[in-house]
Formats: structure tokens, sequence, C-alpha cells
């Protein structure tokens, strides 16, 4: 099994679908204890589960996914692309006004993720890793 575990870690996009998978629980997370005991207010709430998830998020992307090392260039690059798809998730759960507010985070977590790895991986990283085809 342990074997099998390691054959898909070498493919870069499981390693951020796990990372990210991360990430996105403790935005989840965050935000649902918001809504819970804090307010129902789906913004503050997701501005909440983003700042945490974006500290572990850029740590774990950079050394686990792209394999780069942790550099102010690249974390203002990333905190860009991840506070943009902050911007576009707020628009998105205002498009979706009329469903329950916990739906709203669950489907902006799921969305967003397939973009932002896109331009991670073109723009983000893209000076500071080899190309590893094994991830395409």
């Amino acid at each position: 099994m342990r074997h099998y575990l390691d054959k898909l870690l070498q493919f870069r996009i499981v390693r951020f679908g796990l990372t990210g998978g991360m990430a996105a629980c403790i935005h989840i997370s965050v935000a649902f204890l918001f809504l819970h005991f804090i307010a129902d207010n789906v913004f503050v709430a997701n501005l909440s589960g983003f700042g945490c998830a974006f500290i572990f998020s850029y740590i774990a992307q950079s050394l686990i996914v792209f394999k780069s090392p942790i550099a102010f260039k690249n974390a203002l690059r990333f905190f860009t692309v991840q506070f943009s798809a902050l911007l576009l998730s707020q628009l998105l759960s205002e498009l979706f006004a009329d469903i329950n507010s916990y739906i709203r985070i669950v489907l902006i977590v799921f969305i967003i993720p397939m973009i932002t790895y896109l331009i991670h991986r073109v723009w983000t990283f893209s000076h500071s890793t080899k190309p590893d085809y094994s991830a395409d």
C-alpha cells in the first residue's frame, strides 16, 4: 500500500489536491465556526477562513507541491492569486445568494481551486521549478 501512495505522490496534481483539500478543510472549518459562533456573515466568514487557509496553503504549496523555497516574491504572487480568488468567490457567492450560506461556502471552496492551480502553475511558481511533466 505504501508503494502505491508513494507513486501517487509523485504527481504534482495529486500533491496539489491533497494540500488543497487540507486548506479547504481549514477554510470551511474556520468559516463554519465563524458563522455559528460569531455572526451569520458569509463575507467575513470567508475572509476569516481565507486568512487561516492562506498561511497553510502558501507553505504547503511552496514546499510540497511546487518544491519551491519560501520567498517574498512568490508569497506576493501567491497572495495576489489567492486574494483575486477570494474576490471571485465573493462574487460567485453573491450570485448564489438565494442558496443556504453553508452550501455557498462549500461551492466556492470547490470551484476556486481549479482556477488557482492553473494560475499558480503558469505564473506564481513557473520561474522557481523545473518542469514536472509527471503532473500533466
